[in-house]
């Protein structure tokens, strides 16, 4: 019991933060339920007919997960910590003290925090100056004494912490005869810094709902294409078929023998996200050329058009409803991945007859792949935005192949231009081609800060998400170009 508590807690607590999100929108369904109940019928309706029913059904499962587990977690800390949250971080301050006098013996700093969340503290300043907690204290029973040096403190350092009580207020005395400016940052955290973690689970699932019902209320058409699009693709067997692969896939790679001296759980975790991306782009890759190259073959497109619906439209709504169903993919894999994961780190402690690790170690392992999912996410819409592109031309079997393509030489030009071989003119110039050309898919890969433990800065996934809009915009417009002059008849 104790091995499924400490594999479990970093599943509960990111299951317990899209829960949240979950109560959020029912609750806002409910109040437009009281106010207005045509829009609430319109929101059920919505959420019962696309993509979002099936992610539905995957959050009442977590909600059932949180409240199962509730009892063997810890959510007394949990909830103490969040309410916490908005009271701790960084907190930096700048004052000019004057000498000490009768009329102003010393200079007050509103600084506030608890002596149990500090976390570390610099205090500069150009003069020796006393810091206390009380007026009047000064050079008497002062906490920490900052000569002209900048006075640091961390867990761990040779600094003594000074601070033994909770702090509203800082006091700094300056008896030199020069006035002096101290600047001081002082950084603070929860108990239970994870928790972090809560609001942007709930945020995810929120924003997923909000964008999808955001797409619908501004192109309404496309909306509808793109729903019949995911109910098409969701439907197919192939689509099932490959997700309970990577279900079981998944599972089994926890006890796969990697045999890397201790490193298993990296190559779980490396296994893992390529695997998910590659059965994200077939399910696209099949998507596109089902519902796009056979229908327009097929003379179905043909059918669609007569009614008021546009060409461009006809492509969006397309290009959507092979998203949706990759969405779907990633939240079902990516919520059996993080389970893997996590477990994988007490199993493999298990097999060398290591000691249980704390679940916090579980937490950082399954947090440093989340980025990873999402960059696996971007590439695999970007390629669907490419099949999508092909598809308004050519059958199946030239899609499959020149998206395989694609793939590899998009994962390959970069190497292809650091290589030895790039000072061969000839070699260099493809590589250059390949990189202007095609998506440069190595951008997608992860595999540096898996080996080095390390996690993809959020600066980074914002610039992927800036490259992978600006391809599919591309995609999009080569997509309406092939098609807009396409016989359907």
């Amino acid at each position: 019991m104790s091995n499924l508590t400490v594999w479990l807690t970093p599943i509960w607590l990111l299951a317990a933060g899209a829960t949240l999100g979950t109560l959020l929108l029912v609750a806002i369904w409910g109040i437009s339920w009281l106010f207005n109940r045509r829009l609430a019928r319109s929101i059920q309706d919505t959420v019962s007919e696309g993509v979002l029913l099936p992610v539905g059904y995957v959050l009442i499962a977590l909600a059932v997960l949180v409240g199962m587990a509730g009892p063997t977690m810890p959510y007394e800390r949990v909830l103490s910590s969040l309410k916490r949250l908005s009271n701790v971080g960084t907190q930096e301050f700048e004052v000019t003290v004057q000498p000490q006098t009768t009329e102003k013996p010393d200079t007050a700093v509103p600084v506030s925090f608890r002596v149990d969340e500090l976390q570390s503290y610099t205090v500069e300043s150009e003069q020796e100056i006393a810091i206390s907690a009380e007026a009047g204290k000064g050079f008497a029973e002062p906490l920490i004494i900052v000569d002209d040096e900048t006075y640091k403190w961390t867990p761990g350092s040779n600094a003594a912490r000074g601070f033994e009580t909770d702090v509203t207020t800082l006091y700094i005395t300056n008896e030199s005869d020069l006035p002096t400016v101290v600047k001081g940052e002082i950084v603070s955290d929860v108990e239970m810094p994870e928790v972090h973690y809560l609001p942007v689970a709930a945020g995810s699932v929120i924003g997923l709902f909000v964008m999808y019902f955001l797409i619908r209320w501004l192109a309404p058409r496309v909306s509808i294409i793109a729903t019949a699009t995911a109910k098409e693709a969701m439907s197919q067997p192939v689509f099932l078929l490959l997700t309970i692969v990577g279900v079981v896939a998944l599972i089994t790679f926890i006890y796969v023998p990697y045999n890397t001296f201790g490193e298993d759980v990296k190559m779980l975790k490396t296994s893992g996200m390529t695997l998910i991306k590659v059965l994200a782009i077939i399910v696209a890759l099949w998507t596109a050329s089902v519902s796009i190259a056979e229908e327009i073959e097929g003379r179905t497109a043909l059918t669609v058009l007569s009614k008021p619906i546009g060409r461009r439209q006809f492509i969006l709504g397309k290009f959507l409803g092979i998203v949706w169903p990759i969405v779907l993919m990633f939240v079902i894999l990516g919520i059996v991945f993080l389970m893997t994961v996590s477990y994988k780190v007490v199993y493999d402690a298990r097999e060398s007859a290591k000691t249980v690790p704390e679940w916090q170690l579980c937490f950082e392992e399954v947090i440093r792949i989340v980025p990873g999912l999402i960059l696996a996410f971007f590439e695999a819409v970007v390629m669907a935005s490419i099949s999508v592109a092909i598809s308004t031309r050519l059958p199946m079997m030239p899609n499959l192949i020149i998206c395989g393509s694609i793939y590899v030489l998009g994962h390959l030009g970069p190497l292809i231009a650091r290589s030895s071989a790039g000072e061969i003119v000839f070699v260099k110039f493809i590589g250059r081609l390949i990189a202007v050309m095609l998506p440069v898919l190595d951008h997608y890969e992860i595999e540096g800060a898996i080996a080095g433990a390390s996690t993809v800065p959020s600066a980074y996934l914002w610039t992927a998400l800036l490259y992978s809009a600006l391809y599919c915009t591309a995609a999009m417009l080569l997509a309406l170009i092939f098609f807009e002059d396409r016989d359907l008849a």
